[in-house]
């Protein structure tokens, strides 16, 4: 059996990061989000909300859930829907990595106009 490399764990979490993005491009996802960080719901509280058909609720839990961003559980005769934290690091220490990557850049373009600017007034 084939051991996985370091770019096929790099592309695993790029498809993650990719669904991730992708199911919190909507508002209604974003909003289920919101509403979950208070605690499990079940998907009839999820609809409460929404002039829509429980049915495309279910398909946005759907998108969310494949997304790893939530997960579903069994309890009695309910399953409720509740966050997976660890989905949100992976996506928060991606954009963490990015905005300092960005930050030394534009430091170092600061940095290199107000060279350019102190030679032109040394000229």
């Amino acid at each position: 059996m084939p051991t996985a490399t370091r770019s096929d764990e790099l592309a695993g979490a790029e498809h993650d990061l990719d669904a991730m993005f992708a199911a919190l491009a909507d508002p209604t996802r974003r909003s289920i989000v919101v509403r979950l960080t208070q605690g499990e719901a079940t998907v009839n509280e999820l609809a409460e909300p929404y002039a829509m058909s429980l049915q495309a609720v279910s398909r946005h839990i759907r998108v969310l859930e494949h997304a790893g961003l939530i997960s579903r559980s069994r309890h009695r005769q309910t399953r409720p829907c509740r966050l997976e934290l660890d989905a949100f690091r992976t996506a928060t220490d991606w954009i963490d990595d990015q905005r300092k990557v960005w930050t030394e850049r534009l430091d170092r373009l600061d940095q290199h106009l107000t060279d350019i600017q102190h030679d032109r007034t040394d000229s």
